[in-house]
């Protein structure tokens, strides 16, 4: 296998910052080119990494699930026989207003009511319609009565991927014969669980969480969607909706008690590793605790760290490569 002079990763969308992040500490700090990250999403990085060994394909997958038994069958199908499986954190989305302000007790189905652009009919029929809700209230008669106005990350965001797939979609399948168009079809159930309004009530405010912060100060009535060590750092001036009754805290983002959190992870292919230069450097800083650690420059983007001891213990597996066996 002829080598290639710099590290390739695909995969998902919401892993990309991380990723990268990483990726450019390394190149600075090494003499090994910075490793070419691309968003991709999950399932797209897989179908390449699992393509095939050879310098044609991926070394490294990011992912926001776990891989699927049939990906790495897949993978085993096309002489990827041994996989090094990475869990590096979790991810926490929160929708937050003004301390000052009323705090919210939404469950997912309030959610997507209130940002969907076409939401089911009223009359219980299995037919859509313009989302005609203009306040909370409309949504649900126990929230208040004030104007549907939620702050957010453009379709751009890694933050906004997940809160579309965690948050929306949560309380899309609610109704039943949206969640049976999952397997029926698929394209038309995520055009109406991933796809929010634009008639104004959603507002894109761009990658800048400061300005969300300082808009949602000013303007009580308003929501603001961004991650939880955001949220952590502006304690004084922002508060987490519950979403379904939890709240997003350290605690309940890692053990995914809070929904609207997921573990990320990536993967390795190990026929590369000493082939394409720098696979165990590029390993050892993103295990390294200036990187995943507490207080690690992950953080900084919006991951939940593991605990020490995951840490210690995926730390080692990784450092030794250790193949995933099974599922």
């Amino acid at each position: 296998m002829a080598a290639r002079d710099s590290i390739s990763i695909v995969g998902s969308s919401t892993v990309f910052p991380f990723s990268k992040v990483v990726a450019e500490r390394f190149g600075k700090a090494t003499d090994y080119r910075s490793p070419t990250v691309e968003s991709t999403g999950t399932g797209g990085g897989f179908k390449a990494f699992c393509g095939g060994v050879g310098v044609a394909f991926p070394d490294m997958s990011n992912a926001s699930r776990r891989i699927k038994q049939s990906e790495l069958d897949m993978c085993k199908e096309n002489g990827v026989k041994e996989v090094v499986e990475v869990l590096i954190g979790y991810d926490g989305i929160v929708l937050a207003n003004a301390i000052e302000a009323k705090r919210l007790s939404l469950s997912a189905k309030d959610i997507f009511l209130a940002l969907a652009k076409k939401i089911p009919n009223p009359d219980g029929s299995a037919t859509l319609i313009d989302n005609p809700y203009t306040m909370w209230s409309d949504v649900n008669p126990s929230l208040p009565k004030s104007k549907i106005e939620v702050l957010g990350p453009p379709p751009t965001s890694g933050t906004r991927d997940a809160f579309v797939e965690l948050a929306m979609e949560g309380g899309c399948k609610k109704f039943g014969w949206i969640s049976d168009l999952k397997k029926s079809d698929k394209n038309k159930y995520k055009a109406i669980c991933h796809v929010i309004r634009e008639d104004g009530h959603f507002i894109e405010a761009g990658e800048n969480d400061n300005l969300i912060v300082q808009k949602l100060a000013s303007n009580p009535n308003a929501l603001g969607i961004f991650g939880f060590s955001f949220l952590d750092q502006n304690a004084d001036k922002v508060q987490a909706s519950k979403i379904d009754g939890a709240e997003p805290t350290f605690e309940t983002i890692a053990d995914g008690s809070y929904a609207v959190s997921r573990p990320l992870y990536f993967y390795v292919k190990k026929a590369h590793v000493g082939v394409i230069q720098g696979i165990e450097e590029y390993l050892a800083e993103f295990t390294s605790e200036r990187a995943w650690g507490d207080e690690g420059y992950l953080t900084e983007k919006g991951m939940i760290p593991l605990n020490a001891e995951e840490r210690a213990k995926i730390g080692k597996r990784v450092k030794n490569l250790e193949p995933l066996q099974s599922l």
